[in-house]
């Protein structure tokens, strides 16, 4: 007779499997209607990677592509560099303000997309910005930042303050003890919020359509217009299938880079 605590883990083995199913069975049916060789995914009409091939052959589909990672590398690069000097700051040193400053850093993961890239559209029609690659930039830092800072200052968390004691007990200056002991002991936190960072530019929509302007078009927004135009088709499929691959790679890799020591 199966003792209270085996039921209760059967119990929760059953409720793990359902909620992976729950997130992951529409994913997989993505993937597998990728590969319909049909040009509708009502139904299965057999295996092709024709679609894949048209994506290869779709000039806009790549220009589209540059654009998202052109935006996606200066976000990341802007990003990781006031990332780190905030993770830095909040972690180093008490100042007065110091909470409210946290609680503005951390402001934009707490608060829904649809509201920030709202506000982001009225600023910029406040100030006369004009639209383009620049306005969707300034929107996806602001997106990015607190998760980079995150990422360092759990870096920061586990950082022995004494080798950089030893640093300066050696002769080393302030700039000198940073450079040669600090970052690269850091390093891995900062590519990894880098890679997580970059990851979450690359997937955004909301904030992209919300301040992009005319004729600056994103790989997301591509997505977005050709559903809209043609319905859900394998080829829009196999193109949130790669950005999935790309997107899932990078999450495991700045994972991967956190762990390191």
């Amino acid at each position: 007779m199966p003792t209270r605590s085996s039921a209760l883990r059967s119990v929760f083995r059953i409720n793990a499997l359902f909620i992976y199913f729950f997130l992951y069975a529409p994913i997989l049916v993505l993937l597998i209607f990728s590969f319909n060789d049909s040009r509708y995914t009502v139904s299965w009409q057999g295996f092709s990677l024709r679609w894949y091939g048209a994506l290869f052959q779709n000039s806009i589909l790549w220009e589209r592509c540059l654009n998202s990672l052109i935006i996606g590398l200066v976000a990341t690069l802007i990003a990781t560099v006031l990332g780190t000097s905030a993770a830095l700051l909040l972690e180093r040193h008490r100042f007065p303000g110091r909470g409210a400053y946290m609680a503005a850093v951390y402001l934009p993961i707490i608060m829904p997309d649809i509201i920030l890239a709202i506000s982001l559209s009225l600023f910029y029609g406040l100030v006369h910005l004009p639209r383009g690659f620049a306005t969707i930039i300034i929107g996806h830092v602001v997106l990015t930042l607190p998760f980079v800072t995150i990422v360092v200052r759990a870096r920061l968390r586990g950082f022995d303050r004494q080798l950089e004691e030893a640093a300066a007990d050696l002769g080393a200056n302030e700039w000198a003890t940073f450079r040669r002991v600090t970052l690269p002991l850091i390093a891995p936190g900062i590519l990894g919020g880098a890679l997580l960072a970059f990851t979450l530019s690359l997937d955004d929509f909301v904030l992209t359509f919300f301040t992009k302007g005319v004729g600056v078009d994103t790989l997301p927004v591509l997505i977005y217009s050709m559903q809209r135009k043609f319905g859900v088709t394998p080829e829009v499929n196999a193109i949130s299938s790669l950005l999935l691959l790309n997107s899932t790679l990078f999450v495991l890799l700045s994972l991967r880079l956190q762990k390191h020591r």
